[in-house]
C-alpha cells in the first residue's frame, strides 16, 4: 500500500465517523477527497459506493437497534427509491452538468438547518411520526435517480427535505437516511456493474476504516447526541458536500 492510501484511510474514516452521526454514509465527503488525489470518475463512483454500502449498513443496524427506524417511515421513500436508483447507476452523468446546480441547493440546506438549529425549540412545529405517502413515493424516486448518477446513497438530499417538509422528528430522519442509503447505494452499486473493474486495490483496507468510523459515529449519533447538535453537524456535513460540488 501507498502513504495515499494510508493517507485516505484515515480520512475516509473521519468522514464515515461525522456523517454517520447524522445518519450519512459520507459519499459526498469520500467523492470529495478522491477528487483531491486524482481519481478518475469510475473510479470515484464505484469506491465511494462500495464505501457508502458499508457505513449505511452499520448505521441502519445502530438506528434499529435504538428503536428509531420503522417500516412506515422508510419504506414510502424506498419503493421507488430502489428501481430509480438502479436506473441512476447505469447513467454515468458528466459531473459539471449536474454538480453546481446540487452544490447551491445543498448550501441553502445548510443555511436552512442552521437556521433551525438556532431556532429555539418552543417555537418548531412537531413534526408526524410517518411521512405522507405519496409524496414520499416521488421524492424517494427523484433522488434515487439523482443518487445513482451521482454515486452517492442519497441520503446528502433527503435528509434536509424530510426536515424541511417536517415530515418526521429529527433522529428518526437519521435513521431512515440510513436505510435510504444502504438500499440505494447497493442498487446503484449494481447499476453501475459495467465499470466495477475500476474499484482501487486498496479497497479492503478502506473498508475497514469506514466501518470503524462508521460503527463509532452511529453509536453517538442514535444514542448521545442532543438534536441541535444533529442539527449542526448535518449543517456541516451539508456546507462541505456543497462547496465541493461547486468546485468539482
Amino acid at each position: 500500500m501507498s502513504s495515499d492510501d494510508t493517507w485516505l484511510a484515515l480520512l475516509f474514516l473521519v468522514i464515515a465517523l461525522l456523517y454517520a452521526s447524522v445518519g450519512q454514509a459520507g459519499a459526498s465527503g469520500y467523492l470529495a477527497v478522491m477528487g483531491l488525489f486524482g481519481f478518475g470518475p469510475a473510479a470515484m463512483k464505484t469506491t465511494a459506493l462500495s464505501l457508502n454500502l458499508l457505513v449505511a449498513a452499520i448505521g441502519t443496524f445502530q438506528f434499529w437497534r435504538s428503536g428509531l427506524l420503522s417500516l412506515r417511515t422508510f419504506y414510502p421513500l424506498a419503493v421507488l427509491g430502489f428501481p430509480f436508483s438502479l436506473f441512476g447507476g447505469a447513467i454515468h452523468l458528466p459531473g459539471h452538468y449536474y454538480y453546481p446546480v446540487v452544490g447551491i441547493i445543498l448550501l441553502l440546506s445548510a443555511a436552512q438547518m442552521i437556521r433551525s438549529a438556532l431556532q429555539p425549540a418552543a417555537e418548531r412545529r412537531l413534526p408526524p411520526s410517518e411521512p405522507p405517502f405519496i409524496p414520499a413515493l416521488l421524492v424517494g424516486a427523484g433522488i434515487g435517480f439523482l443518487s445513482g448518477m451521482t454515486g452517492t446513497g442519497g441520503g446528502i438530499f433527503l435528509a434536509p427535505i424530510i426536515l424541511a417538509m417536517n415530515w418526521v422528528p429529527l433522529r428518526k430522519t437519521a435513521a431512515v437516511t440510513a436505510a435510504y442509503n444502504l438500499l440505494n447505494s447497493a442498487a446503484a452499486l449494481a447499476g453501475a456493474y459495467s465499470i466495477i473493474g475500476a474499484v482501487p486495490s486498496a479497497l479492503p483496507m478502506w473498508l475497514l476504516a469506514v466501518g470503524i468510523g462508521g460503527a463509532v459515529g452511529a453509536f453517538v449519533g442514535s444514542r448521545h447526541l442532543p438534536d441541535n447538535a444533529l442539527r449542526f453537524i448535518l449543517a456541516a456535513v451539508l456546507l462541505i458536500s456543497g462547496v465541493k460540488l461547486l468546485l468539482s
